[in-house]
């Protein structure tokens, strides 16, 4: 059977395309070589648990360790630790009888669960008496653990930790999961609490992150499937990939299986083009695989509404960096930090799902109420009237902006998201509307990319007189990056004491250099 590009669980080198694991973190071994305690933490389907095998077998192969994958996924929501500790000797047990570990067969045979807040170290120190190697446990999904469930395994490893100079104990453990260690606060206290520097954790040495496929990474995944079938994937395509996903590893892996499987069919004759990886690109964003549909449930999340929402608007200054809030939506892999742009999506993709997510209801009942919004009513002699189409806008926008604004939950960004549910309703299967969204903007850039003509849309929520120079000045500067010579400034303005007629109006402007720009009072 030949190899192919997972989507669905752990890879394998038999049966997958895959990069090297042990290239992707090779801090790992010398922290293991030294006895240390450390943290594993990246995105969801970034590869840890892929990782995380491949480690347990290299360490066993070696011959220097003995090394055991647990999973601790099943105690999800178990918060009594009463009932917690026991479940995770039984996980450690059940994981023992597959590996070549000495004295699985005992483990925990004679353990007192009655006493839970000492049972998980004592049969670990059991355990680790009995072998002639040391012990290393990976722990995957420990963020799974909450409450005091947490709190009681945290503790019991810190004091075996704490006594091996005297009591043998477990040589080296990884926590692995979504959330860095001193980000577990949610599972642990509500509200402002954390586990502090002096958690039942502090002896956690250093704190790793599996991070996004380079672009050289993507091309060497890619080229084995063209050493395996000769089918190549053309540089505009590979550019492509990288620029839409960010190196995300699903997504890489998706695009390349709904364009080789899906479009061409296994037909490996042809070429692998940019055209296709964008129609892929697209087919997975309406799709929305269990991956994406998982990740975009957390925006129902407050705590991540507080990130997104500015990020939707341009309000860089109300994102708290060193948040909990932030720090959890970053580590969902929702957004990323760049100097050059603030805070932003993580990738285009999760930029247009989000949006097609928080915006979808407004969408769908726009083309059922509003049948005559369509580029055809637009189109006019080889290009968009865009001054009859905004013009239509600002009366859907006056006759529904109240009703439609109390049905968002993202309430300061429900213009921006009403906004991009009419204009893509209007170029629904004809075109493709481009959103950049990054919070250090202080602005949203839309470009509507429609019969090889580009359109450039910036929106702005007016603050103060000054909104509109600076919504010039940084549309203009968009529109250079696009080639453009006429743009359109949208400026939405929610003061309570201002009339529509006031509100709505339409005026161009011309730069110094000549650039026309329109701008569209809602």
């Amino acid at each position: 059977m030949s190899k192919y590009f997972n989507i669905a669980g752990p890879c394998n080198p038999q049966d997958h395309y895959m990069l090297n694991a042990a290239d992707r973190l090779k801090e790992v071994m010398p922290l293991i070589e030294q006895k240390q305690y450390f943290v594993i933490h990246a995105a969801r389907q970034s590869g840890k648990t892929t990782f995380l095998w491949d480690l347990e077998k290299r360490l066993n192969d070696s011959g220097r360790y003995y090394a055991l994958y647990c999973s601790l996924e099943g105690l999800q929501g178990v918060t009594d630790p009463k009932e917690g500790i026991p479940a995770i000797v039984n996980c450690i047990k059940t994981d023992l009888q597959h590996t070549p570990i000495p004295g699985c067969e005992t483990f925990a045979a004679n353990a007192d669960f009655s006493d839970f807040t000492n049972v998980l170290r004592n049969e670990l120190t059991r355990l680790c008496i009995s072998l002639d190697k040391p012990l290393v446990i990976l722990f995957d999904e420990a963020d799974c653990l909450s409450a005091n469930t947490l709190i009681s395994f945290l503790r019991q490893l810190r004091n075996g930790y704490n006594s091996r100079i005297r009591t043998p104990f477990v040589h080296t453990v990884a926590l692995v999961g979504m959330r860095n260690i001193r980000d577990f606060k949610a599972q642990v206290r509500p509200d402002s609490e954390t586990l502090g520097s002096a958690s039942p954790f502090n002896i956690v040495t250093k704190s790793l992150t599996l991070t996004n496929f380079t672009q050289e990474e993507i091309v060497t995944l890619y080229a084995q499937h063209t050493n395996d079938t000769g089918q190549i994937f053309e540089p505009q395509a590979l550019e492509l990939v990288y620029r839409q996903t960010q190196g995300q590893p699903w997504l890489v892996n998706a695009i390349a299986r709904e364009v080789v499987v899906e479009t061409l069919q296994s037909d490996y004759t042809q070429p692998v083009t940019a055209p296709m990886v964008s129609e892929a690109i697209q087919t997975i964003i309406r799709r929305r695989d269990t991956h994406i549909d998982s990740l975009l449930e957390r925006l129902k999340e407050e705590r991540v509404r507080r990130i997104i929402e500015p990020v939707i608007i341009g309000e860089q200054a109300s994102i708290e960096m060193l948040s909990d809030d932030y720090r959890y939506t970053e580590d969902l892999g929702l957004v990323r930090y760049t100097p050059s742009v603030g805070v932003a999506p993580a990738n285009p993709i999760y930029a247009e799902v989000i949006v097609r997510t928080l915006n979808w209801s407004s969408q769908s009942e726009i083309e059922s109420t509003h049948p005559e919004y369509h580029m055809p009513r637009y189109f006019k002699d080889g290009k968009i009237d865009m001054a009859y189409l905004l013009r239509d806008f600002q009366d859907f926008w006056r006759e529904n902006s109240e009703i439609w604004e109390e049905r968002f939950q993202y309430k300061e960004a429900a213009p921006h998201l009403i906004l991009m549910a009419f204009l893509q309703r209007v170029i629904n299967g004809g075109g493709h509307l481009i959103r950049e969204m990054a919070a250090g903007k202080k602005r949203l850039d839309l470009c509507i990319d429609y019969k090889a003509n580009k359109y450039p849309l910036e929106l702005k929520v007016y603050r103060k007189e000054s909104t509109y120079d600076e919504g010039i000045i940084q549309l203009a500067r968009y529109m250079d990056t696009l080639g453009s010579t006429e743009g359109w400034l949208l400026v939405f303005d929610r003061r309570p004491d201002r009339t529509w007629d006031e509100k709505i109006f339409t005026r161009t402007e011309t730069t110094p250099d000549g650039k026309a720009i329109t701008i569209v009072g809602c």
